[in-house]
């Protein structure tokens, strides 16, 4: 079945987390890279894959400028940028990834759960971290986005959920990434909330799986997770609610069961096909 898109043009478009390769890129980074344009990729989102390294790679590969040129071989563009928030220590990191990669869309990844989210002070004072990241970012011709889990979007018992209050305290700067799967998996709707934050949603990351809410979520690996289309979300829904604001579709696979590679291409072809987004 094709779903409509909205107004019939296709405004959305589609990069990846390659966090969903840290495997593959493990045994062997450049190859991979190759194997990820090969999906039909245009666009890949960053993270810090040091720790994907194997040990003969060595230190001297850890860096952004290897990856980029990697990804300029495989004729790869990056959409944004997974890393640590900007302060401190952080700032001079942040800016070298943005010149090599030339990107300048930050986004805080946000593992692990940070215990402020579950107070109102603890609430106010990440909203300060995260304006203090946002303005040094600007000044620097950078945007600074956040990224969620399951525990920023989890009802409380007046109803209410932390994401949900700590945008009254953000920067108007600041875009939201919202990971659609972690959302369903807190029992929550990503389309209301996509909906509600409106302009503020940048970036989602598209993901499919059975998005089952437990008490050990923070147990690793999650259950495997599936190609867009074969596991529980609603993407007709999540595609109209973003309305008439362009977002970026980024699929992300935190555990796969099946090939990853086929099960990533399988996850641009339904958005193709169905019209949500394009390459």
């Amino acid at each position: 079945q094709v779903l409509p898109s909205i107004d019939n043009e296709v405004i959305h478009k589609i990069s990846c987390q390659l966090y969903t390769f840290r495997n593959q890129m493990k045994e062997d980074l450049s190859g991979t890279i190759q194997k990820v344009a090969q999906t039909g990729l245009k666009y890949v989102e960053t993270f810090d894959f040091s720790d994907a390294l194997s040990e003969d790679e060595g230190a001297s590969k850890s860096n952004p400028e290897s990856l980029r040129k990697l990804l300029n071989d495989a004729d790869l563009s990056v959409s944004s940028m997974h890393g640590e928030i900007p302060i401190g220590d952080m700032r001079e990191k942040a800016l070298a990834m943005a010149e090599a990669y030339d990107c300048n869309k930050l986004i805080w990844h946000g593992w692990p759960e940070d215990k402020r989210y579950q107070t109102l002070d603890g609430i106010k004072e990440l909203a300060d971290i995260y304006n203090e990241a946002s303005q040094f970012l600007k000044s620097n011709g950078l945007e600074f986005g956040l990224h969620n889990h399951w525990w920023e979007v989890r009802l409380d018992k007046d109803g209410k959920y932390p994401l949900e209050t700590l945008m009254k305290y953000l920067d108007k700067d600041i875009f939201l990434e919202i990971d659609t799967y972690w959302v369903k998996t807190a029992q929550q709707d990503p389309a209301k909330i996509i909906k509600k934050f409106g302009n503020r949603v940048q970036f989602l990351h598209a993901k499919d799986g059975p998005a089952q809410w437990n008490e050990n979520l923070t147990a690793q690996p999650h259950e495997p997770m599936v190609a867009l289309g074969e596991g529980t979300q609603d993407f007709d829904a999540i595609i109209k609610a973003c309305g008439n604001d362009p977002k970026w579709m980024v699929i992300e696979f935190d555990e796969c069961a099946t090939d990853i590679f086929f099960a990533v291409k399988e996850s641009i072809d339904y958005l193709v096909k169905n019209k949500m987004a394009k390459v």
